[in-house]
């Protein structure tokens, strides 16, 4: 523990004091104990309070041992924000927590501000360090975008050839063509036969349907490279299909699909069926598609692009102005003391922006929560509070895990971008389940297509969570 001597704030008197060391000693005892969560929330207070970045970093390793990743992301900012600029230590960690959380845009502006302060050497070894991070992503679209900003931004270029290629694959879905080739083909200049760039570069001519003979020779060289991977064999049927050679195009994305079903691979299978006639067959291998990930953003393209009768083009436009009025009611079993509570709701949908109203059983408001894309705000008693998780809000207003973050999207019958999730659906098209951040939400439908309820489940280390939503009127 700090002494006396060295803490970094004001002390004023003894009582002060000696009410620090009886938090502090509170603190290490509970976590003795076993109790992280009062030993978190005890040390967590004083690094609020004293502003010590030493306790902030205490806050952060009990975080980490009660396994609690949002604990520690705030602890770990905190940490950070209390950090003299010439120690890097709370930045890199800070970013590590984020990226390991798929935080990904919230990673870039921290990673550029810490580039700036490396060497050329330190920073092909914080780009290196990276590698792991980036490979477990869970969405490959937004790591490899976050990885192009950052390195555009810092200005500070790669040297290692795996970060290269990933950061070819963020340029692309930035738009930066020009660039995107240059670093494929400064890869392949160093090993010609190097078969992601070959298929990656393939791929994008035909994708943008453009040096058609050419993307074909490079797919095909990885193929020779590969043979059995099924993301090369996607790559093949999706040039033939650009070709026109439409049932060769059938047969090598089949065969990809039936290696690995991958979302992009059944939205191109899907495209080349339907546009040859096979509509049913279509529907089938889309279905199996979203039942993977339906918040791919290829798949979430195509399905745009081509509507098949079960997907109606409302849950793809985020710009539609939507409102949902309806009850809910929240029943909980584990290690909290609250049985769960129930209430009303309006959720007002309008340019990509989320407005929330939670009332109690009497009508009253209880919290307003804003959701935009990179923040939300609760507004409770006159005050606004910001955050960028609006989960996390929700629970501070209410005592209450009900899901605000994409509940916009939940209720149109779709996943929420940014987070893989899984749909399934009946005989009639309609969406069923879903299953998406750690929940299961199970759909009852109208004759005409209106959602009436909507439950939801979740379990996790806390226990049994079950929310259920009935919607009194649903306005497009």
């Amino acid at each position: 523990m700090p002494s006396h001597a060295q803490l970094p704030f004001s002390i004023s008197s003894s009582e002060a004091y000696s009410n620090f060391v009886f938090q502090y000693l509170t603190s290490e005892i509970a976590l003795q104990r076993g109790d992280v969560t009062l030993s978190y929330q005890t040390m967590s207070y004083l690094a609020k309070t004293t502003r010590d970045p030493r306790i902030a970093q205490q806050a952060l390793e009990i975080a980490l041992t009660a396994q609690s990743p949002q604990a520690a992301l705030d602890s770990a900012q905190l940490w950070d924000d209390l950090t003299p600029d010439v120690d890097t230590t709370s930045k890199e960690i800070l970013i590590t927590l984020l990226m390991f959380n798929n935080k990904w845009n919230e990673a870039v502006q921290p990673s550029i501000q810490l580039l700036k302060k490396k060497s050329v050497v330190e920073s092909d070894d914080f780009y290196t360090k990276l590698i792991p991070i980036l490979g477990r992503s869970n969405n490959q679209d937004q790591s490899t975008v976050a990885l192009a900003q950052i390195i555009n931004s810092s200005k500070r270029i790669p040297k290692n050839t795996t970060i290269l290629f990933l950061y070819a694959l963020g340029e692309e879905k930035l738009g930066h063509y020009e660039n995107m080739e240059k670093i494929l083909r400064g890869n392949l200049q160093q090993n010609p036969n190097d078969a992601s760039s070959l298929n990656a570069l393939g791929y994008s001519f035909a994708d943008r349907k453009i040096n058609l003979p050419e993307a074909l020779n490079l797919i095909q060289r990885a193929l020779i490279q590969t043979p059995k991977d099924s993301n090369i064999i996607d790559s093949l049927g999706w040039v033939y299909y650009r070709l026109g050679q439409s049932d060769l195009a059938i047969t090598y994305l089949k065969q990809s699909f039936e290696l690995a079903p991958e979302p992009e691979v059944g939205a191109h299978l899907g495209e080349v069926l339907w546009v040859n006639g096979q509509q049913e067959e279509a529907m089938a291998v889309w279905r199996k598609a979203e039942s993977v990930n339906a918040s791919q953003a290829t798949l979430r393209e195509t399905l745009q692009r081509l509507k098949p009768d079960w997907s109606s083009s409302v849950v793809f436009d985020n710009s539609l102005k939507r409102q949902w009025n309806g009850r809910f009611a929240v029943k909980m079993k584990g290690k909290s003391t609250q049985n769960g509570g129930n209430g009303a709701f309006t959720l007002s949908h309008e340019n990509l922006n989320d407005n929330l109203e939670i009332r109690g059983p009497l009508g009253s408001s209880i919290a307003k929560i804003n959701v935009s894309p990179s923040r939300a705000s609760l507004e409770q008693n006159g005050k606004i509070t910001t955050a960028v998780d609006a989960d996390q809000l929700v629970q501070q207003a209410t005592g209450l895990p009900i899901p605000a973050r994409g509940l916009s999207s939940w209720l149109s019958g779709y996943v929420r971008a940014g987070s893989p999730g899984s749909i399934k659906r009946n005989t009639n098209g309609q969406v069923s389940e879903i299953t998406q951040d750690g929940w299961l939400l199970s759909y009852i439908w109208s004759s005409n297509n209106q959602l009436q309820k909507l439950n939801m489940n979740r379990s996790d280390q806390d226990g049994d969570i079950e929310v259920r939503l009935i919607i009194d009127q649903e306005n497009d």
